[in-house]
């Protein structure tokens, strides 16, 4: 397994160490002592699975209490996944990072707490799984628009589909509002 930095350091790209042949292939998706070893030394407490449609556009996505790290995967298809920095006292604060998670190259991304969270869909479809530090609480979770200029994520989709919650996402000035409240639980 190799884990690389980001551009964000603490977001952490994970090539898992693929066993294949011609009847298929073999991978370790997470090996507690292997990760913690390589940095990600966190509990993992819930798994979920989604599946989306080409150009769906999912994020972005925190919680202000409960902050969940995620170690991610697309088992069938491809997604351009994203991780905005939006820990109050960081000095990469807005910052953001982009990778493409896809089931042929198996790479995994861990996003640690206190960032906000997203992908968009760019083949037919994906199945995206992804491991969390703590359990979706809805009354605590914070949605920052994904078209945010201040942002400027350069997401490679257009005519986007977007959930009504999406729809209705913060801006990051007012994200930072929100998140300032909780500045101790992000460091």
């Amino acid at each position: 397994m190799n884990v690389t930095p980001t551009a964000l350091p603490e977001v952490l790209l994970v090539e898992p160490k693929v066993f294949g042949d011609r009847r298929g292939f073999f991978l370790e998706t997470y090996h507690q002592e292997k990760y913690q070893a390589a940095g990600i030394d966190v509990v993992f407490v819930q798994d979920n699975h989604s599946f989306s449609a080409r150009n769906t556009l999912r994020g972005l996505h925190a919680q202000t209490r409960k902050p969940q790290g995620k170690l991610i995967r697309v088992i069938a298809g491809s997604v351009f996944d994203v991780a905005v920095d939006i820990r109050p006292t960081s000095p990469r604060f807005g910052q953001w990072v982009g990778v493409e998670l896809n089931a042929t190259n198996n790479h995994q991304l861990y996003v640690p707490p206190g960032f906000a969270h997203g992908f968009c869909v760019l083949s037919e479809s994906a199945h995206f799984l992804y491991k969390c530090t703590d359990v979706y609480d809805p009354d605590f979770e914070l949605c920052i628009r994904w078209d945010d200029p201040d942002l400027g994520v350069a997401w490679p989709v257009s005519d986007v589909q977007l959930s009504d919650k999406d729809e209705r996402g913060l801006t990051l000035a007012q994200a930072a509002d929100a998140v300032q409240c909780f500045a101790p639980l992000y460091g």
